[in-house]
């Protein structure tokens, strides 16, 4: 035997639970062998009684005496400070009577109960129930609940690891993964407040309508930052811009300055375009209030003449707040919108998603068509200024280029916002935000707000579930609720009467909710996971300047998740994306349907000049084989569209709708039922 173990660099004892003991050979950090020891009392004292080394599930007997021998070799012999009192005492008085010595060591109590040699320092014991273990073994047992758990991804995994590493304590890990709220641990970083130095312009410094000037001089002496960057590159001078800030940097100001000065000056009416219906309420609902003593405010949303609010679209308005396919519908009919002096783009990140991307490209070119072909026929109109405005670009340069847009980039974050995710199924993530929704209630800021919540989920159906579940006052909002609804929902939440609201991520855009906390409940947009732009939009709306401190960010992700099988990511690998990913470019990406419909509804509203306006549209439009397949699907004669390819490009119909209506009139399904099956699917989807 001791031509076979050679040096022995250390010999380790370990108590075992029936008062033998194991004794372990490393050599060079490596386990050479185990051996099982159990000593008999004489009255020299304890001494070997029975030497078993073992080999696989079996144990070979050895003469005692050959413990003795590698005791006298090892350079250390240590035993386990798990070993008991009474254990240690006697191992200490057997290798005194050999005239050894031995040191008591922390070691991991699962490496010793399988006889390896760990030993474990102040800096890498890692607590453990009442004891400490090693860093590899309470990963492995971190392992072991991420697997009852339901798995999670690598990236999720890596994240409680470093974790565990850091805080070094498993129980507090496994806590974490049963809902538990531990901010050091949910916590996955802060984004700090930015403040760029830039010299205010003074309000009454600005070439403005006198009735314009009197107002905003009543209201700020000095603009902000992101508005005087604007006013001093030209925005008052009619030029276009691009205006990239975050929320609640004062980006619409700068809308509102150029569109309301025109419209009072005779230079053409204000549009106010945004992506959708609720936003375009709310929008309208500020515009009368701020400006309805100087101008005529109407609003345009969908096809019909008549808004979600009742009041009538009045096309002699001097500012009109509409939606994007509000006025498109407009061009599309062949409308006049009369002078149009500003057009406002807002949440021009529209421009990289699915279907409505593809629209509102199509709506840019179609609407700077329509301008310039009234400055063509009028002598006293020369055209619009287009002012563009986002919080999340990728691509700022290159999409200002594209636009013909002067860029305007701040990158100024009014207050701080901390970002925390925890791991939770739906069943405990409703818990979760009771407890979150109830803490941020509770406390108030410096300014002597109290802390409200904006909860956002990927159904409405599950808006209501969570709104019922939670203790404190709130509401569910989602653009199925009624114009006044949702309004009585916006009023309460701006006098504090609500503690939060829940909303479907569709409406992140802009709804104007003052929130100090944002929840994301899940990480999808009905059947889609978010976007990078899209999650950084909503948890934007985190903190206020003129209300809260600071803003907090909660993801409550469900390990090993997807909500539809088309899917490819799970909910934990999309939130380390998120939280980590870069910016995407803001670019419109056409196939061939969304190629065909924006060419049909450019030679309906263009004619022979459709191509030139599929030529300046952000994405590249595949005009021939477009216009072939509109030939082809009888939608143009030539280059003007059939009755049939009218009606399509008016109710918005791709060309897949299309053909399943065509399909389902002419088997003779009932209107009603062809209109509720469409419905039914585009709420699924």
């Amino acid at each position: 035997m001791s031509r076979q173990v050679g040096r022995v660099e250390t010999l380790f004892l370990h108590e075992r639970d029936d008062d033998d003991f194991l004794a372990t050979v490393v050599r060079d950090g490596e386990r050479v062998f185990t051996a099982v020891l159990e000593l008999k009392e004489t009255d020299a004292g304890p001494r070997p009684a029975r030497f078993r080394v073992q080999r696989g599930s079996s144990e070979e007997p050895r003469d005692p005496s050959q413990f003795v021998e590698l005791a006298r070799r090892a350079e250390r012999i240590r035993i386990s400070q798990q070993t008991s009192p009474d254990g240690r005492e006697r191992l200490q008085s057997m290798l005194d009577g050999y005239q050894l010595d031995a040191l008591t060591v922390r070691t991991c109590r699962y490496c010793a109960s399988e006889g390896r040699y760990s030993p474990i320092t102040e800096d890498t014991a890692i607590k453990s129930d009442r004891d400490y273990i090693c860093p590899d073994c309470a990963k492995r047992e971190l392992d072991t609940e991420l697997a009852y758990a339901g798995g999670l991804t690598g990236a999720a995994e890596d994240r409680l690891e470093d974790l565990l590493l850091e805080v070094q304590d498993l129980d507090r890990i496994t806590n974490l993964l049963q809902g538990e709220l531990d901010p050091d641990l949910t916590k996955f970083d802060e984004i700090g407040a930015t403040v760029e130095d830039v010299d205010p312009v003074p309000t009454d410094s600005l070439d403005l309508h006198p009735k314009l000037k009197r107002q905003l001089t009543d209201r700020f002496d000095s603009l902000l930052p992101v508005q005087s960057l604007s006013v001093r590159n030209g925005l008052l001078d009619g030029d276009d811009q691009l205006v990239v800030s975050a929320t609640a940097t004062g980006k619409t100001l700068v809308g509102e300055l150029a569109g309301i000065d025109r419209a009072l000056k005779g230079k053409g009416k204000l549009l106010f375009l945004v992506p959708l219906v609720a936003l375009a309420n709310q929008k309208q609902e500020n515009f009368e209030e701020r400006y309805g003593d100087l101008v005529d405010v109407t609003i345009r949303v969908g096809g019909s003449r008549v808004s979600d609010s009742g009041a009538r679209f009045d096309p002699s308005a001097d500012v009109v707040v509409g939606t994007y396919e509000g006025i498109d519908h407009a061009l599309r009919t062949g409308k006049d919108l009369g002078d149009v002096g500003t057009v406002v783009i807002d949440e021009v990140h529209t421009l990289k998603e699915g279907e409505r991307g593809h629209r509102l490209d199509g709506m840019i070119s179609r609407l700077k068509h329509y301008c310039e072909r009234r400055a063509g026929q009028s002598s006293g109109y020369d055209g619009a200024q287009w002012v563009y405005l986002s919080a999340t670009v990728g691509n700022p340069e290159w999409l200002a280029k594209r636009l013909r847009a002067t860029l305007i980039e701040f990158e100024e974050r009014p207050i701080p916002i901390e970002r925390h995710l925890t791991f939770a199924d739906a069943q405990k993530k409703t818990r979760i935000e009771n407890r979150l929704v109830r803490r941020e209630f509770d406390s108030k800021s410096s300014k002597g707000y109290r802390g409200q919540t904006i909860i956002f989920t990927n159904s409405r159906r599950r808006c209501h579930e969570i709104s019922r579940k939670l203790e404190y006052d709130s509401a569910p909002y989602h653009a199925g609720l009624d114009y006044g609804r949702r309004k009585r929902v916006e009023r309460q939440f701006g006098d504090q009467d609500l503690a939060a609201v829940v909303t479907t991520a569709a409406l992140a855009a802009g709804v104007d909710f003052p929130a100090s906390q944002v929840i994301f409940d899940t990480l999808a947009m009905g059947i889609e996971w978010l976007s990078v732009q899209e999650f950084e939009q909503m948890l934007g709306r985190a903190g206020r300047p003129d209300y809260h401190d600071q803003g907090t960010v909660y993801l409550l992700v469900e390990p090993d998740t997807a909500y539809h099988n088309s899917m490819e990511m799970t909910e934990d690998e999309v939130a380390f994306k998120l939280l980590k990913g870069e910016m995407e470019d803001v670019r419109t990406i056409y196939d061939l349907s969304a190629a065909a419909e924006e060419t049909l509804a450019n030679i309906t509203v263009a004619g022979k000049s459709a191509k030139r306006l599929n030529d300046r549209m952000l994405g590249d439009v595949p005009t021939t084989q477009a216009i072939g397949k509109l030939l082809e699907w009888d939608f143009i004669d030539g280059l003007e569209p059939t009755p049939l390819g009218r009606a399509v490009t008016r109710h918005f119909l791709s060309p897949d709708d299309a053909f399943a209506m065509l399909d389902r009139i002419r088997q003779g399904m009932d209107p009603y039922d062809l209109v509720a099956e469409l419905e039914l699917r585009d709420e699924e989807e």
